[in-house]
């Protein structure tokens, strides 16, 4: 079967490849190939020019959800529990360089010696990384980030066991009480499906803003509006920043906020907004534990010329709650609930309320305060005061309960 003529013919006659296209070349060939052979040379030739080639068929696999595409033409995928090889074919550098591209050119995006890498999205979702050489040594690398094919509610997160008993009700009530908050952790962690589930509780008058750098956030609600930055041209003109599109954010009527993942200067306009009446409003940020969380937001703010006095006025403002996920193996779970406090020398210091304990037979508990977890450099402490330290935990509780109610605070 001559597709691939089939397809420069097309192209030459001015039509560039589409599923219409794609749908009349494999039906042309019914007679040859029947009804079966048609069909899957339909599909073959559908993920050759519309999708992701060889890829395509993990890119579909339920299971998955990062691909990666080394120099070497080796490929590895995440299944969750970590990254193995695969044994898929790719071709030379210069079928992996040109596959590259055209994954590029879906996303609307240019990948060429002059743009030598790109992140975007491709119209079935997956985020695409691409970057080639001599950036990369040997040949174009790329990664895929795979999303779930139904984003999960947060039902579903609390059925899986990512949620530890009894804290839902405490997650329902951030979102129905328009408490601002932070979703914090490692990479792979699972930031974005948790608050995307929690997104999914607001009230379906709301008007959810969600401004991201590259369009990863899946919202089941009604009344969402995504904004999507973009980077300069080759002639280094045309970028939109984050920090534009949240000033852009906050003249469209929000009623809710949201900051897909806060990694630079946009941290300044997100605290101001959350300070101007705009509650409710939520993010990811990554940090290893939530006690990180402060600093990670200092070091944010340094980039946006703010002052750390400046800084530590707004979090404690703004910021009411960070909850902390972490992955372990496969599972991927809610490790901590904390609550925002100023410690005695004025400092935000995210404070844990309830943190999961890995005991025996991974009971699950609020904590104490004697892990490590929210404890920060005071290992536990408050300048080296431990009673400080209960105190400000106290208070840590007092506050939630004030947030979100005392009848779901377990």
């Amino acid at each position: 079967m001559t597709l691939d003529p089939m397809v420069w013919e097309q192209i030459r006659a001015g039509r560039a490849p589409d599923a219409e296209v794609v749908e009349r070349i494999a039906r042309s060939e019914l007679a040859v190939l029947g009804s079966a052979g048609a069909a899957d040379a339909g599909a073959r030739l559908s993920a050759s020019v519309l999708g992701a080639g060889p890829l395509e068929r993990l890119t579909e696999d339920p299971a998955v959800t990062d691909i990666a595409v080394n120099g070497d033409g080796r490929v590895w995928v995440d299944r969750g529990a970590g990254m193995e090889q695969v044994a898929v074919s790719l071709g030379s550098v210069a079928v992996r360089r040109a596959m590259a591209v055209r994954l590029a050119a879906l996303a609307g995006r240019r990948l060429d010696d002059t743009a030598a890498y790109v992140d975007a999205v491709l119209p079935t979702g997956v985020r695409l990384h691409a970057i080639l050489p001599p950036l990369v040594s040997g040949g174009p690398h790329l990664t895929l980030r795979v999303p779930a094919r139904v984003p999960l509610s947060f039902e579903d997160l609390v059925a899986a066991g990512s949620v530890p008993v009894g804290w839902g009700p405490v997650l329902r009530g951030l979102v129905e009480r328009r408490v601002s908050f932070l979703v914090s952790g490692g990479t792979g962690a699972g930031k974005t499906t948790l608050l995307g589930a929690l997104l999914g509780l607001a009230d379906q008058r709301e008007r959810i803003l969600v401004v991201e750098d590259v369009r990863e956030l899946a919202v089941e609600h009604p009344h969402v509006v995504h904004l999507e930055g973009r980077s300069p041209n080759v002639e280094g003109v045309g970028e939109v920043t984050m920090v534009t599109l949240l000033r852009q954010a906050l003249r469209m009527r929000p009623d809710r906020i949201v900051v897909g993942e806060v990694r630079g200067a946009e941290v300044r306009e997100l605290l101001s907004a959350l300070n101007t009446g705009h509650e409710g409003g939520a993010g990811t940020i990554h940090a290893n534990a939530a006690s990180d969380v402060v600093a990670r937001i200092e070091a944010l703010g340094a980039l946006a010329g703010m002052s750390l006095p400046a800084v530590h006025a707004q979090v404690l403002s703004a910021l009411a709650v960070v909850v902390q996920v972490r992955r372990h193996g496969r599972e991927r779970t809610v490790e901590s609930i904390g609550v925002v406090l100023g410690d005695p020398g004025g400092r935000p210091r995210v404070v844990p309320v309830l943190h999961r304990v890995r005991g025996e037979g991974g009971n699950l508990g609020s904590g104490s305060g004697s892990g490590s977890e929210g404890s920060g450099s005071g290992g536990g402490s408050v300048d080296g005061d431990p009673a400080g330290w209960l105190a400000l935990r106290r208070a840590a509780r007092e506050r939630l309960v004030a947030l979100v109610g005392a009848e779901v605070v377990p």
